[in-house]
């Protein structure tokens, strides 16, 4: 089976790939067949592939098998193929239903990367942690950019938009550098005592978690966030990191009942509501990089942003990286993506409008919806690493018997949700949004 490997062409921010040079060196000296498809965008050029006597066509309509990574345009899907890519399929969501609805015409098989999963339902292919990480340098960057127009300079404008870096050890060193200012000058009075909240404990906050522990901080637990945020007598040239967890961000509905994570997960916002308001007032920064589905509670409403920002009110938050970035989701302020070139607006709670940069009555939100690929080459060539273990399995299996007999590895079976063009059992359900 011959195997393609796309080129990215959902927007021009895409470098990423799902495969780098020395990846595919290594499967094509296992006997497999592979085609690179030219690409301008790339962050591995056509010349690394090409000089490491790879193959590299202007397209890849004879290979069956074809690894992506984005969604791919209708127009450019081909029948019978089998794609592998990330297909935001499987919460039904609208902007991708029409994408799926071909794929059904055209007979397509797809494996979607986001639900290859162990037997635990934990995910094994991701970029979870670099988009933590690109994040996390962009939100950096944005604190110090909103305080910077608000009159207060500040040790953290050292930092720069994770994708303006030449790569993730040269952004490392930058925010080194920083961090040696901030213990030699500490931080202003206006910025004192900055508090960051991390939402969430996965792959996602520890990415984050890697570039914020290159500053001197000390973790405090959010029982004594209040007490901290109050404390103006703590030395200036410490920031303060909590971390918080579903026991923190939700109550149950029933005062007297304890928290319950199994029972958080099994019924959501039928017993359990928002407790995170508390604590939103204490923060300076807030990085979400939790799950959300609408089963579950929001962290941040409307509600609560008109109430933070009322009238003249001006609380401590000033940024929320929105990871995560579900659009009307868990931060429901986080109204739009953002993209590479324009990666933050600010959300104005007295009118529900947005405006672009930094300025404005609202909190700053950084939702750049394709975070990893402002570090591309990182991303990929992690990416790569893993998915080539699977590579052999998948080009073994038989993809013409029934899916019922097909052979293959059970976390990548259990991501086939379209098999030549039929909803597999698993995903039957997606036809309530088609």
């Amino acid at each position: 089976m011959k195997i393609g490997v796309r080129a990215e062409n959902k927007n021009e921010w895409e470098a990423r790939t799902p495969m780098v040079p020395d990846d595919v060196r290594q499967l094509e000296a296992q006997g497999l067949s592979i085609v690179v498809q030219s690409s301008r965008q790339r962050a591995y050029t056509d010349d690394e592939f090409e000089s490491a006597g790879l193959e590299v066509r202007k397209d890849i309509n004879n290979c069956r098998l074809i690894f992506g990574l984005k969604e791919i345009p209708i127009e450019k899907l081909q029948p019978q193929k089998i794609y592998f890519v990330f297909a935001h399929v499987v919460k039904g969501q609208d902007y991708n239903m029409s994408m799926l609805k071909r794929m059904m015409e055209l007979g397509v098989t797809l494996v979607d990367y986001e639900r290859i999963v162990d037997a635990q339902n934990r995910r094994l292919i991701f970029f979870g942690r670099h988009a933590g990480i690109a994040g996390m340098i962009n939100s950096l960057w944005a604190l110090g950019q909103r305080f910077a127009v608000e009159s207060c300079p500040n040790p953290l404008e050292g930092i720069r938009q994770a994708r303006t870096y030449e790569n993730l050890v040269q952004a490392r060193q930058a925010i080194r550098v920083v961090a040696e200012e901030i213990n030699k000058t500490g931080f202003p009075t206006a910025m004192h005592p900055l508090i960051v909240g991390f939402a969430g404990y996965g792959n996602v906050s520890r990415g984050a978690q890697e570039i914020f522990n290159l500053l001197s901080f000390k973790e405090i637990r959010p029982q004594q966030l209040a007490k901290i945020s109050r404390d103006t007598g703590l030395a200036r040239n410490v920031m303060y990191k909590v971390i918080f967890k579903e026991e923190h961000i939700v109550q149950s509905r029933e005062k007297s009942r304890s928290f319950n994570l199994q029972e958080y997960f099994k019924f959501g916002s039928e017993k359990y509501k928002n407790a995170f308001d508390r604590y939103l007032d204490h923060l300076t920064l807030l990085i979400n990089g939790n799950y959300w589905d609408a089963r579950f509670p929001r962290i941040l409403t409307l509600e609560t942003c008109r109430n933070l920002w009322a009238g003249d009110r001006k609380p401590k938050l000033r940024v929320i990286g929105d990871i995560s970035c579900d659009i009307n989701g868990s931060i429901q302020c986080t109204v739009k993506p953002s993209y590479p070139d324009n990666p933050v607006y600010v959300y104005h709670p007295d009118t529900g409008e947005v405006s672009d940069g930094f300025s404005g009555h609202g909190p700053v939100i950084m939702a750049v919806e394709i975070l990893p690929a402002e570090i591309p080459r990182e991303s990929s060539t992690y990416f790569s690493g893993v998915l080539k273990r699977y590579i052999p399995d998948i080009t073994a299996a038989d993809w013409d018997s029934d899916f019922s007999e097909i052979r293959l590895p059970p976390e990548i079976k259990r991501a086939v949700i379209l098999f030549r063009g039929q909803l597999t059992p698993d995903y039957r359900y997606i036809h309530t949004y088609l």
